[in-house]
């Protein structure tokens, strides 16, 4: 049976949250025909689909640093402009070609997480020269058999958010992600602990892609 709350609201059996009434329903019945029911994250907001979310409350934070400014279109204040412009160490850069170059993530979603971005400041896609294009290609081409030959990786997660909108953390300036991924790199550490467990440090991370870069050349 279900309980009755204060409010006109109602408990949902299974779910731990409440049915809240709106619309036309009479205050503290918990009935009418407009409800809006809050359900568990399996099924979403009154309407069942096949996505299960995981929440990651903490990546606001990164979100909320380009809402400050920080690449949000200018080249004054995006890292992907500043970046070439410092030592290949402070910046973690493994490799720089004619109109692109390649460095590793700052917020890695794993070990090797390389960025491919152009020297010029553009922030989609079809805005990027052909040279710009061709080299990029490239450059991702290698890291995959760099990342392939020091971290004996099985696959790799590879794509681009074009726009803030599709989740570009910096929109202003296009990059490429490029994700190792492993076999037993999926656990229960980032869902139940908010903790993902990267066994190596960026600059050992840096020196070995860069190493490898070398000998792939």
């Amino acid at each position: 049976m279900d309980q009755e709350r204060p409010g006109g609201t109602e408990h949902v059996p299974g779910t731990g949250h409440v049915a809240d009434v709106a619309g036309s329903a009479a205050p503290g019945t918990g009935s009418g025909d407009d409800l809006l029911v809050i359900r568990d994250a399996a099924t979403g907001a009154a309407v069942p689909d096949a996505f299960q979310r995981l929440w990651n409350p903490h990546r606001m934070a990164y979100i909320d640093a380009g809402r400050e400014g920080r690449g949000r279109g200018h080249e004054d204040d995006c890292p992907f402009c500043e970046a070439p412009r410092k030592s290949d160490e402070d910046a973690l850069i493994v490799a720089r070609g004619e109109h692109a170059y390649v460095l590793l993530n700052l917020f890695p979603y794993n070990n090797g997480h390389l960025l491919v971005c152009p020297y010029r400041h553009v922030p989609l896609y079809d805005e990027a020269t052909s040279d710009e294009i061709r080299e990029m290609g490239e450059l991702t081409q290698t890291a995959m058999r760099v990342l392939r030959a020091v971290s004996h990786c099985d696959g790799f997660n590879i794509g681009m958010n074009q726009g803030e909108v599709a989740g570009a953390g910096v929109a202003g300036h296009l990059h490429q992600h490029i994700v190792p991924r492993w076999q037993s790199d999926s656990n229960f550490f980032p869902i139940i602990a908010r903790t993902k467990s990267m066994s190596q440090l960026l600059g050992e991370t840096r020196r070995l892609v860069a190493e490898g870069w070398s000998a792939e050349h």
